[in-house]
């Protein structure tokens, strides 16, 4: 989303005597989505817009950026924005501007409006856009939404660019491992003397070697909450998300703990989904907690993020549900390295992982701060007017 002319923010005040009421379907058109199978795309750099977000890339557009996708059947009313030409397919609508209003503004706006619980009743459940038509709101005048628009769209810019950071960094940090404990190429590689394949010091072992693993168990049922009460509960894969798990779930009566700092790993159904912790939790049964004995961390994850291969065979072994067990997970085998090298890489990767750390913990903020300022900004409850 493009940057706009500064604004500031004047006093709260009442919008009914300066915004204007009106029906959407008076200010936008959704209009379908085209089909297009995956058979009949092409290479090219064009997202390909599905009701739950990009679905792939073609060589050519449908609709001219940037733009509002709306999930018109499957994930029903998930709003999603395009800053580029893209492809929305025929499971959504496209949002059209009628006037001369803020795209993004309307981007955000759509996005309070709740129109995933707008299901039609019928045997395929999708959005009738003749609904959406139908809702009436106060909307601010063009300045004003300009910046509504601002304000919400730096949030997003901010929180993408940590994100993306974040990929980067995580990249550079499994890139180091591959190179010096796949590869063997550590520092001072080249005077170390190599015995039964292995470097000086180095030597074969098993996972409960270098670290303590917990694996998890549900607590009772009625202490279960989502309204904050009690400590963070993960439960399986569904809960993870970009290297950190989401809070969805708490729980008043833990079973099993694990710490800030634990690398957590799905044991069931898929097993090897990975994250680390930011804060003490409870696990349920399916999911390990991993701690090094010794040294940070960040070998741990990075080692465990290179055993796709085993986790596949758990996955596939003629069961419903893929699971593996403690006494399986402490046989996996790896390579120790020696304590200097370990004290080498511990030094290199504790800053990256810190900075990780660092940049989830500021989106959570941003996120929390863009979540309270949409519905308050866009009611009118709180002012944004132009310098």
């Amino acid at each position: 989303m493009k940057n706009r002319n500064k604004f500031k923010q004047t006093k709260i005040d009442d919008a009914s005597r300066e915004w204007q009421e009106c029906r959407v379907g008076d200010r936008v058109e959704l209009v379908y989505g085209d089909g297009l199978p995956e058979r009949e795309r092409k290479n090219g750099a064009i997202p390909v817009f599905g009701s739950n977000g990009i679905t792939g890339f073609h060589d050519k557009a449908l609709v001219k950026g940037p733009g509002i996708i709306i999930g018109r059947k499957g994930t029903v009313g998930q709003v999603v924005f395009s800053d580029t030409d893209f492809w929305p397919i025929d499971t959504t609508y496209y949002v059209k501007i009628k006037g001369d209003d803020d795209i993004v503004f309307w981007y955000y706006f759509l996005r309070t409006l709740g129109l995933n619980q707008m299901n039609s009743h019928s045997a395929v459940p999708g959005l009738n856009r003749d609904n959406v038509y139908e809702i009436t709101a106060l909307l601010p005048f063009l300045p004003e939404q300009h910046a509504i628009a601002k304000i919400l769209s730096d949030l997003d810019e901010k929180i993408e660019l940590n994100h993306q950071m974040n990929k980067t960094l995580e990249a550079i940090a499994q890139a180091l491992f591959k190179r010096w404990f796949v590869d063997f190429e550590f520092p001072g590689y080249e005077k170390t003397k190599i015995v039964n394949g292995l470097p000086g010091e180095w030597k074969e072992g098993i996972l409960i070697d270098v670290c303590d693993i917990v694996m998890g168990q549900s607590p009772p049922g009625k202490t279960y909450n989502e309204s904050g009460t009690g400590v963070v509960f993960y439960q399986g894969n569904r809960d993870f998300g970009f290297r950190f798990p989401t809070p969805r779930v708490y729980c008043t009566d833990p079973t099993r703990i694990a710490e800030a700092g634990d690398v957590l790993i799905s044991v069931r159904a898929p097993v090897g989904a990975l994250n680390i912790t930011l804060e003490r939790c409870a696990i349920g049964r399916g999911v390990a907690a991993l701690r090094m004995k010794q040294y940070s961390n960040g070998f741990l994850f990075y080692f465990l993020s290179t055993r796709q291969d085993l986790w596949d065979r758990f996955n596939s072994e003629g069961t419903v549900f893929g699971c593996l067990n403690k006494t399986e997970f402490q046989k996996v085998g790896l390579i120790i390295p020696s304590d200097a090298v370990m004290e080498q890489f511990d030094v290199v990767i504790k800053p990256v992982e810190a900075m990780i750390r660092k940049n989830e913990i500021e989106n959570r903020l941003l996120i929390e701060i863009r979540d309270s300022l949409l519905p308050r900004l866009m009611s009118g409850k709180m002012r944004l007017k132009n310098m």
